[in-house]
């Protein structure tokens, strides 16, 4: 019974493992733990808490959420989407607060996974998440700015305030941090994978020694043996890099260069001297946060903007790696995989975690199949310090800014901008607002806007193909007219038979209504139908509806409506309306 209502995706792929499968994912595993780390380390300064934080975060988080999830790719960690919203929270509630916020949004999570709910999260326009999303990645950004210039400044959270302080301060901008930045961003972006496959500039890595071309060049076989070995080492250097993250080997390059240059002058700042010690070596250790009502109030907003972004964005990742292996993931069971993990991190000083699209996707071409892979990534990073944590005290958090301005880069859905000519006016409107909230306001205003405009327009749009037009009548009673509606009968749309009503615009005493095409109508509908129908009885007269639908009629008895407008005025066409139209008239009392 349990297995029914929680099935880890791990369960189902258990079946039939192997060892060819386990290697593949041996492989991937270790490869996504290499490129996490640099990632956690950023993602958490950035954050405002300390990088072992991040790090421990990708450990027990994304353990958990491979282990519970419903995707069998998906792998969880912090994420530069939860950036700003933890910085603001560890700014204005303090880190045990944000601690007790992420357990509360994993509660909300896992609660939203057990009643069935992750389809719903598809509900949301993609103009929300494109305008959400690239707001988000200006956000982290400008929040790099202060790292790559290598300012000392506290910078404020509000948009204008933070970009006045920054103006003020660039006085005190250290050269030395924006030329490493600035290199590292170009290291990272013309990594070799990247230069390899772009042209015939650097083909050291295709060179294999010809003993044929000795002689043919006029070059002696000292010169040419000299030529073979030089190009051969070089192709293997090529080839070892090209297997190399680039962030890892940014991150180690750079740490080298400090060391090496710090004698002679070179003055940035670094993990450890940000945060005195570094990266402690060990385990994380076990922490009860104090929880108390008071403080949950205050935290109810931050709370639902973690719990829905991390639903948001685990689903969209999950759904962007289905098309890649041709699967399909369970949303609910993935939600609930990533409460789990949401509620157990903060314990261990772990913020909050979800799906992270990048890593997955470097999951899958590492040749990740299970959610094994997931598991492994995790171990690869618990390795990584117990052994090498003091070596982060070198990092430059130049090294770390120029990730996370790559990264945001290629989070945001830019092109999404040169595209908005060819949608709608509702669209761009909503895209755009959601997006200028997002960078200026706040991010939970940002959806709470986005979502409003969406089904604004959406009523609007609906209320449009809410028709009513007037029907020609032969041979009918003096003071009868007779309409056709179509459409949705529903708050938006009211409206359309408002008219009917104003004795100015339609003096008679009986309408007939012919409502077939009528596929819904809500409570506020029939309201404005019985008020058509007193407005015509103070007139002597009467409505009459024609062929409403079944479900249109199954609504108006459950509702009442059939027994307060009178079952007999319930007609099946237009010729029967009429009949009963004469026969009300042959029944009233004729004037003396």
């Amino acid at each position: 019974m349990l297995t029914r209502f929680f099935r880890p995706a791990l369960l189902k792929h258990l079946g039939g493992y192997n060892r060819a499968t386990l290697q593949a994912d041996l492989i991937a595993g270790i490869t996504v733990g290499i490129v996490a780390l640099p990632l956690a380390m950023a993602f958490a300064i950035a954050s405002g808490v300390t990088p072992q934080a991040g790090i421990f975060t990708a450990i027990i988080a994304g353990f958990l959420i491979s282990m519970l999830g419903g995707s069998r790719v998906q792998i969880g960690g912090p994420t530069g989407a939860y950036i700003v919203i933890v910085y603001g929270i560890v700014s204005e509630y303090g880190l045990a607060n944000l601690l007790l916020c992420t357990i509360a949004s994993g509660v909300l999570l896992f609660i939203m996974g057990a009643m069935r709910l992750g389809g719903l999260i598809r509900f949301i326009p993609i103009c929300i998440v494109i305008g959400f999303t690239n707001g988000i990645a200006v956000l982290i950004m400008l929040s790099q700015i202060k790292d790559f210039l290598g300012l000392t400044v506290t910078l404020p959270d509000e948009f204008f305030t933070k970009l006045r302080v920054i103006a003020q301060n660039l006085d005190q901008t250290n050269w030395q941090a924006v030329a490493l930045s600035a290199v590292c961003v170009l290291a990272i972006w013309f990594w070799p994978k990247r230069i390899l496959t772009s042209g015939d500039v650097l083909k050291a890595h295709e060179y294999e020694p010809s003993a044929e071309k000795s002689d043919s060049t006029g070059l002696s076989k000292i010169t040419r043996f000299v030529l073979d070995q030089t190009m051969t080492h070089t192709a293997r250097g090529w080839r070892l890099l090209m297997r190399i993250p680039a962030p890892i080997g940014v991150l180690i390059i750079a740490s080298l260069v400090v060391v090496l240059l710090a004698p002679l002058g070179l003055s940035v700042e670094t993990i450890g001297s940000r945060f005195a010690g570094g990266i402690p070596q060990g385990f994380p250790e076990f922490q009860w946060p104090e929880i108390s009502l008071e403080t949950l109030r205050k935290l109810v907003a931050p709370t639902v903007t973690i719990a829905l972004l991390g639903a948001i964005e685990s689903l969209l990742s999950a759904r962007v790696a289905d098309a890649q292996i041709d699967d399909r993931h369970d949303p609910n069971q993935e939600l609930m995989g990533q409460g789990i993990a949401n509620i157990v991190a903060p314990f261990f000083g772990g913020i909050p975690a979800t799906g992270a699209i990048a890593r997955t996707a470097t999951n899958i071409r590492a040749g990740g199949r299970t959610p094994i892979a997931g598991m492994v990534h995790a171990l690869t990073l618990l390795v990584i310090v117990l052994i090498a944590a003091p070596l982060a005290s070198y990092i430059p958090l130049a090294a770390l800014c120029a990730i996370l301005i790559v990264v945001s880069i290629n989070m945001g859905d830019w092109h999404a901008f040169r595209e908005m000519r060819r949608f709608s006016l509702q669209y761009r409107v909503t895209l755009l607002a959601t997006f200028f909230v997002t960078v200026v306001f706040d991010l939970t205003l940002a959806v709470e806007v986005g979502l409003t405009l969406s089904a604004l327009f959406y009523i609007f749009r609906v209320s449009n193909l809410t028709r009513i037009e007037r029907l020609p009548l032969d041979n009918a009673p003096p003071g009868v007219s007779a309409y056709k509606l179509r459409g949705s009968l529903f708050f938006g749309a009211v409206g359309k038979i408002e008219p009917l009503m104003d004795p100015h615009l339609n003096a008679s005493t009986f309408i007939v209504l012919d409502i077939r095409q009528v596929f819904d109508i809500d409570a506020t509908g029939m309201d404005a139908l019985l008020s058509l129908n007193k407005t015509l009885k103070k007139r002597g007269g009467q409505l009459l509806l024609c062929a409403p639908e079944e479900i249109v009629l199954n609504d108006m008895e459950r509702a009442g409506f059939t027994e307060k407008l009178g079952q007999a005025n319930l007609v099946p066409d237009l010729a029967t309306a009429l009949e009963r139209i004469r026969d009300i008239l042959q029944a009233a009392p004729q004037p003396d």
